[in-house]
């Protein structure tokens, strides 16, 4: 019913179905579903190639250019069955086959027929001798409709050859793009083209009849049949048929490869689905007889058909695997890439080590295997093990690492020092076994103080002093007493550092005795996230926190309003006091200065008041709370104004950072003054405690990296160590001498190599800081005349000396 004519489209064929069963809904339903089915017995069919080789495809089609005298005709199929979008399409792969052509009219020329009942010239080859213009052309070109005579196009290029062509004196390239459903035979006058040496290609359209195709195009078939389907893939096939003998100039390093492909089509079939009881007229009169009917339904049914295809394929920029350590390789374009690297990675751009344990210290983990953890969980913890050394642990790192594992019992499953290479270690890790049993981790920790850091037989007589860490990875309440055990531990001299879920905090605060040797994570996935701070732990152990020899300047602003009120405003003045036992402070580390503030800010102690950290402890136990409202933006500008400045005791070529502790009071006005420290090279760190607007606060730190938003004041301590590992990462960028100015009185600051000078009006001295007296009157003798100034960390108490000296005198002099 619906195959009886190709010219008819599925549309009509519907109307007609509806118009005659208009009362008859059930009928309607049926003959939709038929015409359905009959459309999929059509087939959808098309080419299909993995994505690995579908990347080089398009990779090589950028190269891919044919400057040899060459004339191609496009046959194009405008026929109903192919309809409008079909032939759309059609258009949009002539045009895109076109990029591989070098058109011009001594080189490669371009023509068009349209062909349906009956063939129509669109345009002869030599009517436009550019790309554009033949793009152009081919993208005006309007849909036809009719039969889908095939044959009488054949039979239309034998007779009037090719339009605007070269009469065969250059090879002769036919391009038919069609489903192949020809009214007619094609079978005689394709024969007769091929025989007159023209090279054709069949390209399928919409639903192709690959059988059909094939008796079109020239032998053999898998090079010369394409899918309309993927422009670039076909465009590729088509250039890699032709490259060898006709368009020889191949890219350096591209080359043509067949590969495996397949053609897959879908199609609708009957099938035999059980039988059902029926009734049939019988013999005698007036009688039916029960029998069994047969029940036939529709079935889509894959075909697939192996075949190979020949494309040309261009070096990749990830065929060498560039990418480390599991990395994953992305290629953009032909000669670059990027890595999408592993957790723990992308210390560079083929993903090695973002962070390496180079500190030495014997480290042991301690894995919670007990019931309480379940399987689950323990599997979780043997993943970021493996995930943590595989990205920490080198082939040449100091460190010995070892493994053990608890319930009732203890197990050392890897000796401490037993494995000097990652892979033999991972095995090991992966040998580990889930023991179930009850979480007894007081027992574990006396266990491993007594025999996890025994020396190796061989070594007996040899002590190492490095120093001794013990992680403990547990998510379950102890069923025996921690606090003793990990006091006998911390008595042996090892360090503790415990890692568990939020709920575990209090217990592992108790073992390893410090909020700051604890680390909780709040789902499974946050776990991994916190390897960078585990590997800070680590190596903090036995060397100075802070930032150690990095030298900073370093302000705090305190919110002391009565919006934080007295007793957080004591939290808040604990958390600087003890922040401030990670520095080192003096004239040639690190300076610290506070200010407190409500509607007004106070110094109460600037960058040079202070050069011991007793003295600055004393200081900050003397520290008032103020009440009354709060204004940020007033501490930040007079941070700006009257902290960070070289009057105030700010070294030039040394990094500054600003950290705001408040409860969000008081913002709205602090967006500016922090961009204006921010443009003058100092970091604004914001610490917000408490429910606030997330979008002011952001305006004010200019980056989610340096805002903290903490839940309550009881959580602050938990935040200390990732506030100052950020702070130091601050003190270990790279500075800009002239930022902030170190020139006084409205001197201009000059940068030079690895220095700057001071462009003074009315003033002299390095820094502006003498004024220009006239007469005979001599001139201040506090600081040499040189104009240009080096500064290196640890001669930069010279200047502030001879700058407090300067002071002294000018104040004697007025």
């Amino acid at each position: 019913m619906f195959l009886s004519s190709s010219s008819e489209t599925p549309r009509k064929k519907m109307i007609s179905c509806r118009f005659v069963t208009m009362n008859l809904l059930s009928f309607e339903s049926i003959c939709i579903f038929l015409l359905s089915q009959a459309l999929l017995v059509l087939g959808i069919q098309q080419i299909h190639v993995g994505q690995e080789m579908i990347g080089k495809i398009s990779a090589a089609g950028q190269l891919m250019q044919c400057s040899a005298s060459l004339d191609v005709l496009f046959l194009l199929d405008g026929s109903y069955s192919i309809g409008k979008g079909s032939f759309e399409r059609s258009k949009h792969f002539a045009s895109k086959l076109c990029d591989a052509f070098n058109i011009h009219p001594d080189r490669v020329r371009v023509g068009m027929i349209q062909f349906s009942s009956t063939p129509h010239l669109e345009f002869p080859l030599d009517s436009y001798p550019t790309k554009q213009e033949v793009k152009e052309r081919i993208k005006r070109t309007v849909f036809r409709g009719g039969s889908t005579e095939t044959g009488r196009a054949l039979k239309y290029i034998l007779h009037k050859g090719f339009p605007g062509g070269r009469n065969s004196s250059v090879p002769e390239v036919l391009i038919i793009i069609s489903d192949g459903k020809s009214q007619g035979s094609t079978a005689v006058p394709a024969m007769q083209v091929k025989e007159r040496h023209i090279t054709v290609f069949a390209v399928g359209i919409k639903f192709p009849r690959w059988e059909e195709l094939h008796v079109l195009a020239s032998e053999p078939p898998e090079q010369y049949l394409l899918f309309a389907g993927d422009a670039e893939d076909a465009a590729n096939g088509l250039y890699s048929t032709l490259s060898d003998p006709v368009c020889t100039a191949t890219a350096p390093g591209c080359k043509v490869e067949s590969h495996p492909c397949e053609r897959r089509t879908l199609e609708t079939v009957k099938e035999l689905a059980g039988n059902y009881v029926c009734w049939k007229g019988s013999k005698q009169p007036n009688a039916v007889q029960a029998s069994l009917c047969p029940f036939i339904r529709w079935k889509r049914v894959l075909i697939k058909h192996p075949s190979r295809c020949f494309r040309t394929v261009c070096p990749d920029p990830c065929d060498s695997q560039p990418c480390q350590n599991g990395g994953t390789c992305v290629p953009e374009g032909l000669d670059r890439y990027h890595c999408l690297c592993l957790l723990g990675y992308g210390g560079d751009i083929h993903c090695a080590a973002k962070l390496s344990l180079e500190c030495s210290v014997d480290l042991l983990f301690l894995v919670d295997s007990s019931a309480g953890v379940t399987l689950e969980g323990f599997l979780r913890f043997k993943a970021f093990l493996k995930r943590f050394l595989q990205a920490m642990v080198g082939q040449d790192s100091p460190m010995s690492v070892g493994v053990a594992q608890y319930d009732d019992d203890v197990q050392i499953a890897i000796e401490l020092g037993q494995h000097k290479d990652t892979f033999s270690l991972m095995k090991s890790i992966d040998a580990l076994n889930f023991s179930g049993g009850r979480t007894l981790t007081g027992r574990a920790l006396q266990y491993i103080a007594q025999h996890g850091f025994r020396s190796t037989p061989v070594f007996a007589d040899v002590q190492d002093d490095l120093p001794r860490v013990v992680v403990l990875l547990t998510d379950s309440k102890s069923q025996d007493s921690v606090a003793e055990a990990a006091k006998y531990a911390k008595d042996q001299n090892l360090f503790l550092i415990g890692i568990g879920s939020s709920f575990m905090r209090a217990e592992l605060t108790t073992v390893t005795g410090n909020p700051q040797q604890t680390i909780v994570y709040s789902d499974p996935q946050d776990l991994f996230y916190r390897m960078p701070e585990l590997q800070r732990k680590i190596c903090s152990v036995g060397s100075p926190e802070g930032c150690q020899s990095q030298s900073l300047d370093l302000a705090f602003a305190v919110d002391a309003s009565s919006g934080v009120g007295l007793e957080n405003f004591q939290r808040l003045r604990h958390f600087v006091r003890s922040s401030c036992l990670h520095f080192i402070i003096n004239r040639d580390v690190t300076q610290i200065a506070l200010v407190i503030y409500n509607s007004k800010a106070h110094t109460v102690f600037a960058l040079d008041t202070h050069t011991s950290n007793s003295a600055v402890l004393q200081a900050i136990d003397q520290v008032p709370f103020l009440g009354d409202s709060a204004s940020a933006g007033s501490a930040l500008l007079h941070v700006y104004s009257d902290v960070m400045t070289v009057q105030k005791g700010a070294r030039p070529g040394v990094n500054k950072v600003v950290v705001l502790l408040t409860n969000g009071g008081g913002m709205q006005d602090a967006a500016a003054p922090a961009q204006q420290l921010r443009q003058n090279g100092i970091l604004v760190f914001v610490v917000v405690i408490g429910d606030t607007e997330r979008d002011t606060l952001l305006r004010v730190a200019g980056s989610p990296n340096y805002l903290v938003h903490i839940s309550s004041y009881e959580d602050l301590q938990y935040y200390q160590g990732l506030i100052i590992e950020r702070i130091c990462e601050e003190a270990r960028s790279p500075v800009n001498l002239c930022k902030p100015n170190p020139c006084m009185n409205q001197g201009v600051c000059i940068l030079g190599p690895g220095s700057y000078r001071c462009e003074c009006h009315g003033w002299e001295g390095p820094h502006c800081e003498t004024r220009v007296l006239r007469g005979d009157s001599p001139r201040s003798p506090a600081l040499p005349p040189p104009s240009h100034v080096q500064w290196s960390p640890r001669g930069l108490h010279h200047f502030s000396r001879a700058l407090q000296h300067s002071k002294r005198q000018m104040d004697q002099r007025h």
